[in-house]
């Protein structure tokens, strides 16, 4: 991949006239983690025209740093290159300009073969092939905490008030840091229109406005990575890990996603259908359902992860669906017309972006492909339902999880063998370090362990 020389030029000319002095380059690695470097704007178009080098081995090394995959091929190099249009100045440090960039391989013949990014672009591009556009709206939850050696963990929380769920002001946000995040979130070009205090202690939202699948997920990703950066200039630490205090629920990554047709209709609305859903809709659904031991890998990429799905949680754990039900695996609000949806509630907040959006649209275009129908709704409470209701049990554990991802050969097919080998790889690893250092998994305790390997991190 090249880019025009004079379109690097131009944009150099107009940062500089803004007084940006350097550029940001960022991408996500498969947890989801922003890495990148900063370049000095007069040095940005050289960098373009051959892309940002790297060691490729990052999309493979564990969060205590080990390269779990990329030695048998030598740590070779793969090349970032910048996406001009994602330039966006920061707010809170306007001498620098943030800009997304995606995995190539260093002849710019091809993206990196384990590149999230890359992956949802070639997902959207085979829904596009068939007159239709995947819409997606991000939906994030963090916890605010200080460092404090004297706390369980070493995190003690910004606000440890019961009770503050939908509250905002000094009640819930003392120094106004969550106030600040939105702001600076939305002058950032990402679309922040609320923020407020979740269900548990010290925990937050920010919502995200809908848009086309790549440019929600990159808003998504840059969420997390300004919300982390300004609480650390703010003295303190967020976390989108899935559970990070046992006494207190975890944080979701629930993701919002319908299908434009060309004319930028809805498709997954028909007034004359059952419930006011399309066939395309239900078929959608059925194959996210289809693919949802699967893909919990994904949704869940942590040990941590399986502390949050459960019982009561609002975290589902079953492979269902239901309309306005938030047990349910997918929850289909009772919007209909231009806001028909499909929200895919088991995602937590350590989350890759990019990878799990992707994912969820594959195994939905699995389904429409095969023309598969969904199960019956189910109706209340879906944790107390029978099994004949409830649906297939989801993992309870990572190493289920990675097991169920690796039997579902359609999907690791879509999502490419190579990234799915990486990240099995590199997550069998977690769990064995995990298993050799802690022992069991007991969804009751939240581990010195977890808090290390995941608080500052995801």
């Amino acid at each position: 991949m090249t880019l025009g020389t004079h379109d690097v030029e131009a944009v150099t000319l107009d940062l500089s006239a803004k007084g940006v002095r350097a550029v940001r380059i960022l991408y996500s690695d498969l947890h989801g983690i922003a890495r990148g470097k900063d370049i000095p704007v007069r040095h940005f178009a050289g960098m373009c025209e051959e892309g940002v080098t790297f060691c490729a081995t990052v999309m493979g090394t564990d969060l205590r740093h080990t390269p779990v995959v990329g030695g048998d091929e030598g740590y070779v190099d793969f090349a970032i290159q910048p996406d001009l249009a994602t330039l966006r100045v920061s707010p809170w440090q306007p001498e620098v300009a943030w800009c997304m960039g995606e995995a190539w391989t260093l002849d710019g013949l091809d993206h990196w073969p384990v590149c999230p990014r890359a992956l949802l672009e070639r997902t959207v591009a085979a829904y596009a092939e068939r007159g239709l556009s995947p819409i997606v709206a991000p939906e994030l939850e963090f916890f605010l905490a200080e460092r404090d050696a004297a706390a369980p963990g070493g995190l003690r929380r910004y606000v440890d008030e019961l009770s503050r769920v939908y509250t905002v002001g000094a009640v819930s946000d003392p120094r106004d840091i969550v106030l600040k995040m939105l702001l600076w979130c939305d002058e950032l070009g990402l679309e922040a229109f609320a923020a407020n205090h979740e269900f548990m202690n010290s925990q937050y939202e920010i919502n995200l406005k809908h848009s086309c699948a790549l440019d929600a997920a990159d808003r998504a990703f840059l969420l997390k990575a300004a919300v982390k950066e300004i609480a650390v200039r703010e003295g303190l630490l967020a976390t989108f890990m899935g559970r990070p205090f046992a006494d207190q629920g975890g944080s979701g990554f629930h993701l919002h996603l319908s299908l434009a047709d060309a004319d930028g209709r809805n498709s997954f609305a028909d007034d004359g259908g059952p419930d006011g859903l399309s066939p395309l809709a239900a078929q959608f659904i059925a194959g996210v359902i289809d693919h949802a031991p699967g893909l919990q890998a994904l949704l869940g990429p942590t040990i941590n992860s399986y502390k949050r799905i459960l019982p009561d949680s609002l975290a589902p754990t079953h492979a269902n669906w239901g309309h306005d039900n938030r047990t349910a695996f997918c929850r289909v609000p009772r919007e209909r017309g231009g806001r028909s949806r499909v929200e895919v509630r088991t995602g937590d907040g350590s989350a890759c972006a990019h990878l799990i959006t992707a994912a969820i649209l594959l195994a939905g275009l699995d389904g429409i492909e095969r023309g598969l129908e969904p199960p019956e709704p189910v109706v209340g409470d879906a944790y107390r339902a029978d099994d004949a209701h409830a649906g297939t049990k989801l993992p309870g554990t990572l190493d289920a999880a990675l097991d169920a991802l690796e039997a579902d050969t359609a999907l690791v097919e879509a999502l490419g063998a190579p990234l799915v080998s990486t990240f099995l790889a590199m997550k069998r690893f977690e769990a064995s370090r995990f298993a050799e250092e802690v022992g069991e998994l007991d969804v009751e305790t939240v581990t010195d362990w977890e808090i290390q390997e995941y608080a500052a991190h995801l």
